[in-house]
């Protein structure tokens, strides 16, 4: 059952419907598979929500981690004054960790799996948690442009299975993005929808197309950013500062794409190419090379940018300095 707690959302002060209420009482346990960097922040909003979470890896030092990179993110929301100590410690108790599958699944009311975004992988996580879930138990992936048809085609039970896309970093992005394959039950759908509300984030519901609808629109762009850039049009600086104060948007394309990985951006390119079979996918060529090549962005140390633990300044990388269009 979701536990109350100081400064958890209580049912009935949530603004749900009885029938909502009765949806969401029937989640007594949550199993998050996967303990990166999308995993542990799902797990962080549930936790802080009331709900008893299984953080399920096959790395216990991963996992030993995250509750680390957990307790650190807490504690930023207690400089805020958006959190107590006694909640943290409420929030950090819900969550118990798990390497083995079977265990962490077997009284799961809702799995959401946030491996790696990898096909392959993602099909079997699938086949494993279908063989070992209760048959009640939602089947949710955190993808951000794998199919869920594809997916959900995999299991027994296609219509619990969903995609809730959660955007990163997932305890302060408000939005989820809630795909339906083409199976999806509405209960289930509408169950997800709730949930989703609940956690105090805003549920935009899409059908599955590749790329739903965030990164149908987002890549492409990050993509001719990048096609920019390789052209010689205007250089890292130029092409984010543009997109920045003449389009508001927070963080450039480039700077983006290295938070993001560019080596997930270019899968993510492949996926809607492949998808769509329409070449104003493809991936850039420079995009391609910067990963085979292991500039990865934020997580390899350097892409368009280069990154320095402990350190903010934004630093644009040495092979995108003194280009021609520097006059």
């Amino acid at each position: 059952m979701i536990q109350e707690k100081t400064g958890a959302v209580k049912l009935e002060q949530a603004g749900l419907d009885e029938h909502t209420k009765a949806m969401l009482q029937k989640l007594k346990i949550v199993t998050v598979i996967g303990s990166g960097t999308m995993g542990n922040g799902i797990c962080h909003v549930f936790a802080q929500s009331g709900f008893n979470v299984h953080m399920m890896d096959i790395n216990q030092a991963a996992m030993d981690k995250a509750l680390a990179t957990i307790g650190k993110n807490m504690d930023r929301q207690i400089a805020k004054n958006a959190l107590t100590e006694d909640d943290k410690s409420a929030a950090l108790g819900r969550i118990t960790t798990y390497t083995d599958m079977a265990a962490a699944v077997k009284d799961a009311d809702i799995v959401i799996e946030a491996a790696t975004e990898n096909i392959d992988l993602k099909i079997k996580i699938f086949k494993q948690l279908d063989e070992l879930c209760p048959e009640h138990c939602i089947l949710a992936t955190n993808t951000s442009s794998i199919s869920i048809t594809r997916i959900g085609s995999h299991t027994k039970r296609p219509g619990k299975v969903i995609g809730m896309h959660f955007m990163n970093p997932v305890p302060v992005m408000k939005l989820v993005e809630i795909i339906n394959g083409y199976a999806t039950d509405k209960e289930v759908s509408n169950t997800v929808y709730s949930l989703s509300q609940y956690l105090g984030k805003v549920p935009c519901i899409v059908n599955d197309y590749p790329g739903f609808i965030s990164n149908r629109i987002l890549m492409p762009l990050i993509n001719e950013a990048i096609l920019a850039l390789q052209e010689g049009v205007a250089g890292v600086e130029e092409i984010d500062t543009i997109m920045k104060l003449g389009m508001a948007h927070p963080m450039g394309p480039l700077q983006l794409a290295d938070f993001i990985g560019l080596d997930t951006c270019y899968s993510i390119m492949n996926v809607l190419h492949m998808g769509f079979g329409n070449q104003k996918y493809a991936p850039a060529t420079l995009l391609a090379n910067m990963v085979q090549a292991g500039f990865l962005g934020v997580k390899s140390g350097e892409g368009f940018y280069k990154y320095t633990a402990g350190s903010k300044e934004l630093v644009i990388s040495e092979r995108f300095k003194d280009k021609s269009w520097k006059l």
